[in-house]
């Protein structure tokens, strides 16, 4: 993000969006935009973006962009769904450009198909199966490419029923089907079930024949890869059929194209951490089975003024557990946010303001960590700049319970003042309770009784604290704060001789 200058907040965004100004420049018309004319819009006085088809006029919005002026024009007078997707995917840019839409992509001619379409179609479809089966026997190729290959053709679902159940069973094929991977919403008679498999997702989507209870079972056979998605039926009466398949149903495709899926979620609880950074309990639906994997995160949703608004947050657990003889169980109920409150910030001021009971939209994780990245390293090193230690929650009790080749996990926390430093108790009572764990706190405006080490996040510093514990120790290094923390922390890292594939930098 980059500095904004004063009146050009969100909120003000917002304001100018419903004060009538013509923020088109076309007086209300929407026109239909070739690629050519896309093209001549090119400049920051004059810049218009495709996203989906659709052709905004940003220029208004340039100087209120968080991301900075230089972001947009990346993709000035082109189409910038891809460049949206791999940085602002979550953001709904709809409702935050719609005074800005100039109208859609004119679309181009498609040659008509030749008479011999359908039987080339089904020439194509046997001879892709005959060679997924080839290359499962390659070893040559990746595991995950014939794979990908093989759930598009097999991914397949039934359901069966009984007096009082109904059952719908989705065999996947997955050799590590695990509870993580299945994501299930079942409210008003509309039933979801998403699973995941790397950046692709199987979706089940129907609109229910009968109503059925709110309680929702998930069984995984974790060696065979079958999930079944168990209901409650209200009235014990025969279903001629299981309901209207939606839009999605049946469909295997890239996470990213899918797009975001939300619940409402209840507040339940509202816990002080520090002075300004709260500790939220939502609780789930109770037709949503949910396990955020560590290491991702969901996004929030609230209308705020009108407008829709959506800011990334990481889940973590209600404390920091000090035994991690067992891994740490979901109950399957809650999640916990540890959020900052801002005062001058729109979206956490209206979390800030939310009574317990009031509902807020919680979205289905994201985030391309995976924990086989840790399965071999010897050495963790998680860098954190103040609320950017959420991700490291989950990580520690996941690193400490479950990765046994492990022998040193170290946290180099970063935060202003003593009093902005999350969880610290818990924190040195995890040092002193496992050898394995250290954790070294750095801050950047001390008091003068600090006796601790102080400073920003640099080169000098990180070549003081992030050692392998051995000189050819496999090493993976984790990093999270704002984004220029982040980046300067990676630069040094590499400066210091660490590769790309030994850091992740967790962003949203």
């Amino acid at each position: 993000q980059v500095p904004l200058k004063p009146g050009r907040s969100l909120m003000d965004w917002i304001r100018l969006t419903k004060s009538g100004k013509d923020l088109t420049g076309l007086k209300g018309r929407l026109i239909e935009v070739t690629e050519d004319e896309l093209a001549k819009h090119n400049k920051k006085e004059d810049c218009w973006i495709c996203i989906r088809g659709f052709v905004y006029n940003v220029t208004p919005y340039m100087e209120y962009h968080p991301g900075g002026e230089d972001e947009l024009m990346k993709a000035a007078g082109t189409d910038g769904t891809d460049l949206f997707d791999q940085v602002h995917r979550w953001v709904n840019y709809e409702s935050m450009l719609k005074e800005c839409l100039v109208g859609r992509m004119a679309v181009k001619p498609i040659a008509a198909p030749k008479g011999e379409f359908f039987k080339e179609v089904n020439i194509v479809y046997y001879a892709l199966f005959r060679y997924c089966l080839e290359i499962m026997r390659s070893p040559k190729l990746p595991k995950y490419m014939s794979f990908s290959l093989l759930c598009f053709l097999f991914y397949s679902c039934d359901w069966f029923q009984t007096d009082s159940l109904i059952t719908i069973v989705i065999y996947t094929k997955l050799k590590d089907m695990n509870a993580e991977l299945v994501i299930v919403d079942c409210q008003d008679k509309r039933l979801r079930g998403e699973i995941i498999m790397d950046d692709h997702s199987y979706l089940v989507e129907v609109g229910l024949d009968h109503a059925v209870s709110e309680d929702v079972a998930v069984n995984i056979a974790e060696k065979v890869g079958k999930v079944e998605i168990i209901l409650n039926k209200k009235d014990n009466i025969h279903w001629k059929m299981l309901g209207q398949p939606g839009e999605g149903h049946n469909t295997f495709i890239k996470r990213t194209d899918r797009g975001l899926f939300y619940r409402k979620c209840k507040l339940v609880s509202k816990t002080e951490v520090t002075h300004d950074t709260k500790l939220f309990c939502l609780m789930l639906p109770k037709g949503t089975h949910l396990r955020v994997p560590t290491g991702q995160h969901v996004y929030l949703k609230q209308i705020i003024a009108g407008t829709e608004v959506v800011k990334p947050y990481t889940p973590v657990l209600p404390f920091l557990p000090l035994d991690f003889q067992e891994p740490s169980h979901h109950d399957g109920v809650h999640m916990y946010l540890m959020i900052k409150i801002y005062s001058c910030g729109l979206f956490t001021q209206a979390l800030d303001h939310l009574q317990i009971g009031d509902y807020i939209s919680v979205s289905n994780p994201e985030g391309n960590f995976k924990k086989s990245q840790l399965q071999t390293s010897e050495d963790l090193l998680l860098l954190a700049g103040g609320t950017g230690f959420t991700p490291m929650v989950k990580l520690l009790s996941f690193a400490l319970t479950e990765v046994s080749c492990l022998r040193t996990v170290k946290l180099i926390f970063f935060n202003k003042t003593e009093d902005d430093i999350l969880w610290r108790n818990q924190l040195e009572q995890l040092a002193l309770k496992d050898e394995r764990f250290e954790v070294q706190f750095i801050l950047s405006q001390p008091t003068k009784d600090w006796v601790g080490k102080q400073g920003k996040i640099s080169s000098s510093l990180l070549s003081e604290f992030v050692k392998r514990s051995r000189r050819d120790s496999k090493v993976f290094i984790c990093i999270c704060g704002p984004t220029p923390f982040t980046e300067q922390g990676i630069q040094y890292l590499k400066a210091l001789g660490y590769s790309q594939e030994e850091i992740h930098a967790f962003t949203a």
